[in-house]
Order: C-alpha cells, then sequence, then structure tokens
C-alpha cells in the first residue's frame, strides 16, 4: 500500500508514553499512517491545519482543553475531520457527550490493533462506531437515566437514508450541515428528522441518539 492510500492518523493525547505507544501501534498497520501529535485539546485546530489528518484520534481528559471541548471547536470552525475519542474512561455520560459533541467513534484504550485500525477505517468512510462494551455500559447507564424508554414497544422500521440522516445527528450535526452532506435540501431534512422522532417515539435529538443507541442502531 502507497503513502497516498494510506489513512491519515492524527493523535492528541498529553501522556507522552501512551501517545507513542499508540503511534508505535499504528506503525504496525499498513493500511494507516500517523501524521501528527499533539499534546493538547487547545492544540487540535492547528495540528489539523498543519498536519491535514483524514481521521482524528483524542483523548477525553487533557489538562488545558478536554477532548469534547476540542471537538465542540472544531464543529464551531467548521472543521469536519471524523474524530474517535480513545480514552480509559467507561463513563456512559461522557460516551453521549463526546458523540453529541461531534465524535464519530468511541473506543477504550485496551482496544487491540485490529479493532483500532477497523474503526478508523469505519469513521473514514463516514459511518459511526462505538465499541460494544461501551455500548452495553451505555444501555446500564440508561436505566437510571433520564428518558426511559418503553422497550416492549418496536417503533417503525427507519429507512436507509433516516438511518444516514440518524448518524450524522449522533455526530452533532445541524439540519443545515446534515443538508450539506446528503446533498438534499434543509427542509428535506427537517422532514426527515421529524420522521424520525416521530418513528422513534421522542420529542427531539438528543432523546433519538439514546433510543437509537438503546436499539442498536449506532
Amino acid at each position: 500500500m502507497t503513502d497516498e492510500t494510506k489513512i491519515r492518523v492524527m493523535i492528541a493525547e498529553d501522556q507522552n508514553l501512551v501517545r507513542l505507544g499508540i503511534c508505535s501501534l499504528l506503525e504496525l498497520s499498513e493500511r494507516i499512517e500517523v501524521v501528527g501529535q499533539v499534546e493538547d485539546g487547545s492544540q487540535v485546530l492547528d495540528g489539523i491545519r498543519e498536519y491535514k489528518p483524514d481521521v482524528l484520534l483524542i483523548d477525553i481528559r487533557m489538562p488545558k482543553m478536554t477532548g469534547i471541548d476540542a471537538l465542540k471547536a472544531m464543529s464551531e470552525a467548521g472543521c469536519s475531520v471524523p474524530s474517535i475519542i480513545l480514552t480509559t474512561f467507561d463513563d456512559s455520560q461522557l460516551v453521549l457527550e463526546g458523540i453529541q459533541a461531534g465524535a464519530k467513534g468511541y473506543l477504550l484504550k485496551d482496544v487491540s490493533l485490529g479493532s483500532l485500525v477497523d474503526a478508523i477505517e469505519t469513521v473514514h468512510a463516514g459511518r459511526t462506531l462505538v465499541q460494544p462494551a461501551i455500548t452495553e455500559r451505555i444501555l446500564k447507564g440508561l436505566s437510571s437515566m433520564e428518558p426511559r424508554f418503553d422497550n416492549s414497544i418496536e417503533p417503525d422500521t427507519l429507512s436507509e437514508k433516516e438511518i444516514e440522516v440518524l448518524r450524522l445527528m449522533a455526530g452533532g450535526f445541524s439540519n443545515r450541515e446534515i443538508s450539506r452532506t446528503i446533498h438534499k435540501s434543509e427542509g428535506t431534512v427537517k422532514n426527515q428528522v421529524s420522521s424520525i422522532l416521530e418513528k422513534l417515539g421522542v420529542r427531539d435529538r438528543t432523546q433519538a441518539v439514546l433510543r437509537a443507541i438503546n436499539l442498536g442502531l449506532l
């Protein structure tokens, strides 16, 4: 595989040994090229401009700016680099905050090289990925969170296009951003979002994401 066909990855991680370890691990893959490293969320935007990665691996807890705040800053700046939160923390609320802030994937740092490479390829292809072990923890956490869903009630089936819109909703994209991504009018997207909410039996976008995770749609 040539350098031109490899997926360019940037790592944002404040612990030197962890960052170098992830870098060394990814260098074992012929499909990945680590093009840059930064030590804090506050350096992410400048790093993206400098290194031009295809995918960002980002830690949650960093000293000056957290990974979640960095993702929000990326969204505000119109930066669309697909991002995977890679962390030791498996708090279900952090998972949801990360997804809502724009993360396309969420993995624990004990993930295998194969799973990490697969995750990078998944988000690079425009899809969303949450590690199954984390999904289980989210579902357990939902039992004590609002809203609570009645799993005995089967929602109406979502179309493939609605699933695509739902994934973008989970990534924190606005209707306008979704319309640009799928090349449909903002009005069409608004109607699709309304249809998704109705089919899932929820009242807002956050509940739709929670419900979708609950149902295994994301």
